[in-house]
């Protein structure tokens, strides 16, 4: 299963992301963190001190695109591929933390959750490229990824609704918006809400830094039904990031625990549906082939290709 955690900057979503992949590690789940953030701090609210040694997806989407592309006829050259490019028949394809060159530059370990990031956006990108650009490796990832049941990617997006820009909204099987009890804090979740509606993806809230009564009233009054469950105001949150907690899950607020349970449960009770995943990947694919008059970009879909698990074989 495919999570986004998305939100307003500050809003606590790469702690959550942190929070979430670490539950889901200690529970013995397959999981893989990825830092989609330009500002990127996943790595050490998992726990990771210095600098991370794993090679950058966004610095590597030229060999990224030329290891997926495998055989495909349909793709000439790593050239010819684009980020929203869909696997065919012949494409190589990914299982969770595979035995693959891709797995092998790309993910190592933060803290106790394998984790992979896509790099800063630094100095030699200014006026050359975008960050949307770097993200194209995270797309790619996801798009040839085939992940099977209780499996766990857990993606720390970019924050506001700039995730929008790209199809790599699309890409997920559950977003949690992390949202705190102000109006600043919900604005970001009225944009998901709208976009996310129009192409039927899955979107829940989650209150973060929540004091009181007043605070999850304000949150139900913003958002209703919508507002999955909520974190407190975390003391335990507060001493890791000041590098003074003795780490260990067991000992965070019960009931911020029992709110990471039922996100699990939100994300396990509805399984994956690879047609409309692959659907809206040749959809977003499309829209670039008729926004860049392309025709070669709609030839890359491989209308007799079968998504899922079948793939494999």
């Amino acid at each position: 299963m495919r999570i986004a955690f998305v939100g307003k900057g500050g809003s606590g979503k790469t702690t959550l992301s942190a929070l979430f992949s670490r539950h889901l590690a200690r529970s013995g789940a397959p999981v893989l963190a990825v830092d989609g953030d330009i500002n990127q701090h996943l790595a050490e609210a998992l726990g990771h001190l210095g600098s991370f040694a794993a090679a950058p997806l966004g610095a590597h989407v030229s060999s990224i695109k030329e290891y997926l592309r495998g055989t495909n006829p349909r793709i000439p050259s790593a050239e010819a591929m684009i980020k929203t490019t869909p696997p065919g028949r012949g494409s190589r394809l990914l299982t969770l933390l595979g035995d693959d060159e891709l797995h092998a530059r790309h993910v190592r370990r933060a803290g106790d959750v394998p984790l992979m990031v896509t790099g800063e956006f630094d100095e030699s990108d200014l006026g050359v490229s975008c960050y949307h650009s770097k993200l194209g490796g995270v797309e790619l990832y996801l798009n040839h990824l085939v992940d099977g049941p209780g499996e766990y990617v857990v993606v720390d997006m970019t924050a506001g609704a700039d995730a929008f820009a790209s199809g790599l909204f699309s890409r997920f099987d559950m977003t949690f918006l992390v949202a705190e009890p102000t109006r600043k804090g919900v604005s970001v979740y009225r944009q998901y809400r709208d976009h996310a509606r129009e192409f039927g993806i899955r979107i829940a809230v989650v209150g973060n830094k929540v004091t009181g009564e007043d605070d999850l009233l304000f949150l139900k009054e913003q958002v209703g039904d919508d507002l999955l469950t909520h974190l407190v105001q975390s003391p335990w949150v507060r001493a890791a990031e000041q590098g003074r907690s003795d780490d260990d899950l067991d000992t965070l607020e019960p009931h911020n625990r029992h709110a990471l349970n039922v996100l699990r449960e939100a994300v396990d009770s509805h399984p994956r549906d690879w047609a409309t995943l692959h659907r809206h990947a040749v959809e977003f694919h499309l829209r670039n082939a008729r926004a860049w008059a392309g025709e070669d970009l709609a030839a890359q879909v491989d209308p007799e290709y079968v998504p899922g698990p079948a793939a494999l074989s």
